[in-house]
């Protein structure tokens, strides 16, 4: 693998040569009067940089319609089989900071007041322990842009300041309300910076500029940076940008084969969903169509912040990762708009890194989980990971090595919410909260098992749609080792999160 070191002296190489051919030099000779080809950055090679794009909502479904991120894959690692924790925003969020299952975090919800939203990570200590702290303890500038956790006001006051902005942030550039992409607020570090409903204020793209401005000042101060662009797309209300509103004209969402269906042996609470009706289905479209939409603005956005590290002479010393915080569902298993569900839809989302090292072109089918990006980034930083941390380095899978070894499940888990006004996601009648649960998921199989005693199993291996629950065919002894596997996982903690998924 060529690393940044080796770059470098390659670079000045060919500029010997292109200098001894314009002067009608020898090479030799040229390589000592030719000039000096130094990046800005070249100081600060030692510790590559992280620019981490968090999209919100985001189904894989639409990866199709994202043509920088299709050529971030195709010079960057692909991962398949990506799970996340808990297809819930706040839950998920958290786990990302951490590297922690909700369990084992306390955040098991998007709202205060039921173990979840902002109230809950901050009381819980969480904020000294993400890997933003860890980073800026090792002399990173970092900056969060964006969404932060639900329920995180700019106008509050926390701990004395207003606006609140949480250690282990060089620069801070949070929204509180930012879905609708216009008329919010900005925590500017300690400053708020009111936006209205001008093309200008559109929210993505005013991040957009901040981040590019964020890599051109770091990569000038010779500073190794971490910058998290965590946005609200394509979440509801999924507003496009106005130069995007048209695109897509005609586009209708996808309808595979579980597209208005109900899995065979359907749990309860899912069996009960009725068919949907025409207008459904037709405002299920209109729902794809603006997500698709809203997420051109993340593609552009992803371009440009690209083309400002080459501009910055740090590109080839930067990873690039491109995620969301969870899936999505539009009419799978009968279901409208959603998530939360352990279906693949919910769970299984896109994961893109490009960056010193890392294998083009390749995907990855090791079972990686969203508690593995804090220890990622740790290690990139040259931090120490903390025995806390459920999750563990992906460096291993990114330079076209060797799945092998990895662990072989992911823990899902999900707390029933009850639909409330200050919850984007358990409003209104579309979204479904299904029961608790715990879910396995591996590369063969799902398996859930919920509060109640029901249970699921999906062979992904004969059945990718997840369309037939066969857990009532397995044997008592089939299903006794998979409840002790699942148990494992659910009251794991640091390294032996490790062991426990590898049943």
């Amino acid at each position: 693998m060529i690393r940044t070191r080796q770059l470098l002296t390659l670079t000045a190489g060919l500029a010997a040569m292109v200098f001894a051919v314009q002067s009608g030099m020898s090479a030799a000779t040229a390589h000592a009067t030719a000039p000096t080809v130094k990046p800005a950055a070249a100081t600060a090679a030692a510790k590559p940089n992280i620019v981490f794009v968090l999209t919100d909502d985001m189904s894989a479904n639409l990866l199709q319609y994202m043509p920088e991120v299709q050529k971030l894959q195709s010079q960057g690692t692909s991962f398949s089989d990506f799970v996340v924790s808990n297809s819930l925003c706040c839950p998920s969020r958290s786990s990302i900071f951490t590297g922690e299952y909700p369990h084992n975090t306390g955040v098991l919800s998007n709202t205060a007041g039921s173990n979840g939203g902002f109230k809950a990570f901050h009381d819980n200590g969480l904020e000294k322990d993400t890997f933003a702290a860890a980073l800026k303890a090792k002399g990173y500038r970092t900056a969060m842009m964006g969404k932060y956790l639900n329920g995180y006001d700019p106008k509050s006051t926390v701990d004395g300041q207003q606006p609140y902005v949480p250690r282990g942030w060089s620069q801070w550039d949070v929204v509180g309300n930012g879905y609708p992409e216009y008329n919010y607020k900005l925590a500017h570090n300690h400053k708020m910076e009111p936006h209205g409903d001008k093309d200008k204020d559109y929210l993505t793209d005013v991040l957009s500029k901040k981040g590019q401005s964020f890599i051109k000042k770091s990569a000038a101060a010779n500073k190794p940076f971490m910058l998290e662009l965590a946005l609200f797309t394509p979440h509801g209300p999924s507003t496009p940008a106005p130069r995007d509103k048209k695109d897509f004209p005609g586009l209708k969402a996808p309808q595979g084969p579980a597209f208005d269906k109900l899995p065979t042996n359907a749990p309860p609470w899912l069996a009960r969903q009725n068919p949907l009706t025409q207008s459904e289905k037709t405002a299920i479209d209109k729902k794809f169509r603006k997500r698709a939409q809203a997420l051109q603005a993340v593609d552009k956005m992803l371009g440009k912040l690209r083309q400002s590290l080459t501009s910055a002479h740090v590109a080839d010393n930067t990873y690039v990762v491109f995620s969301s915080d969870n899936g999505f569902h539009l009419g799978e298993y009968r279901l409208k708009a959603g998530k939360q569900t352990a279906f693949d839809t919910d769970v299984r989302v896109p994961l893109v890194i490009a960056g010193p090292g890392v294998a083009a072109g390749r995907t990855s089918h090791a079972q990686v989980s969203n508690i593995d990006f804090a220890p990622t980034f740790e290690k990139i930083g040259g931090a120490a990971v903390s025995s806390k941390v459920d999750g563990h380095s992906m460096l291993p899978l990114l330079d076209g090595g060797s799945d092998a070894g990895w662990r072989t499940a992911n823990l899902i888990e999900h707390r029933h919410a009850k639909p409330a006004h200050d919850d984007p996601d358990n409003h209104g009648t579309e979204s479904v909260s299904p029961p608790n649960y715990h879910a396995m998921r591996t590369n063969s199989y799902t398996y859930v098992e919920y509060d109640s005693g029901a249970k699921e199993y999906y062979d992904l291996s004969t059945d990718p749609d997840e369309l037939h629950n066969i857990a009532g065919q397995l044997s008592r002894a089939r299903l006794a080792k998979l409840h002790d596997a699942l148990t494992g996982l659910k009251n794991c903690h640091g390294d032996g999160c490790w062991s426990a998924g590898h049943p």
